[in-house]
């Protein structure tokens, strides 16, 4: 790279940091372009060059915390012995991802209506569900799940997806450990 695409890169980097830490403390609906602005040091037109609005600019920070939870769900999953003990381990890695507020508020809470259903549903399947489809996948082909693979894994990421809100809901900050111990008696029945 030159060193203009390097100034340019180094842009959207501040960019998308200053943005994610104010979507995630504030929220998409409260967080102006002025604050992001502010926070990243960069001018209007800069933020214009990278992006075609703040919708645009809240879509890469959605990439960017899909890029990072797949890194902690295969890090997870390959440190297993076996396709099942990777598909749990993997699920188990995004709920705790999921669970941390800054993610839950971007992700869970706003992305769906920042994004549309269609298009969150699409980043999804992109990230998370890919690799949850490729585990089980394999799960399925060593003969430690049955079924079709497609149809176990849309049920499981439906019932990740749900427990996570469900788990930010619970007034007695224990949601997350009843979640993860009701998946993994779900996964053993399976």
């Amino acid at each position: 790279m030159g060193v203009k695409a390097d100034r340019a890169l180094a842009t959207r980097t501040l960019l998308v940091a200053a943005a994610r830490g104010l979507f995630a403390r504030d929220g998409y609906g409260a967080t102006g372009t002025e604050a992001i602005l502010a926070a990243a040091g960069v001018t209007r037109g800069a933020l214009y060059h990278h992006f075609a609005d703040k919708q645009a600019l809240f879509a890469a920070v959605c990439e960017d915390l899909h890029g990072e939870m797949e890194g902690v769900i295969e890090t997870h999953a390959d440190a297993q012995g076996c396709a099942f003990d990777g598909v749990v381990a993997g699920c188990l890695a995004f709920l705790d991802f999921l669970a941390r507020p800054d993610v839950r508020r971007v992700l869970i809470l706003d992305a769906p209506s920042v994004l549309g259903w269609e298009a969150w549903n699409e980043m999804d399947r992109r990230h998370g569900f890919g690799l949850l489809m490729q585990g089980v996948s394999e799960a399925v082909a060593e003969g430690s799940l049955a079924g079709e693979p497609e149809t176990l894994a849309m049920m499981i990421n439906g019932a990740l997806n749900y427990g996570v809100v469900w788990a930010a809901q619970d007034s007695d900050g224990e949601g997350l450990a009843r979640l993860k111990a009701g998946f993994i008696n779900m996964m053993d029945r399976l």
